[in-house]
């Protein structure tokens, strides 16, 4: 069963950064495209950023150029560094494959950014 935890959350100012981290058990990332969503409080969860198992990466446009998605194979962990925090990205982030049926949902982790 595959297990996803995230962390790495907290409360920023406007303009500040964090890393969020996923670490993976259950299964071996090394072959699978990952992503970020997050899901803002009355909103839809939203893509934020994916990975290809290569490393490639593709962002959402609301993130572009201040978010980068990252990944370490050998430790089964995606990261996202979040620099430039808005009060926009203020929401709980998830991470998981980007596939038609989901792996089972973390906790997530809260991303709160004062103004």
């Amino acid at each position: 069963q595959v297990q996803l935890v995230e962390s790495g959350g907290g409360l920023v100012p406007a303009g500040g950064s964090l890393r969020l981290s996923c670490v993976a058990s259950g299964i071996r990332l090394s072959t699978k495209p990952m992503a970020w969503y997050r899901q803002a409080p009355g909103k839809q969860r939203e893509l934020v950023a994916i990975i290809t198992p290569f490393g490639a990466p593709n962002y959402a446009d609301s993130v572009k150029g201040r978010f980068t998605i990252s990944r370490d194979n050998a430790k089964n962990t995606v990261y996202l560094q979040m620099n430039s925090l808005k009060s926009e990205d203020i929401a709980v982030y998830y991470c998981n494959a980007p596939i038609a049926v989901p792996w089972k949902w973390g906790q997530g982790t809260q991303v709160t950014v004062s103004s």
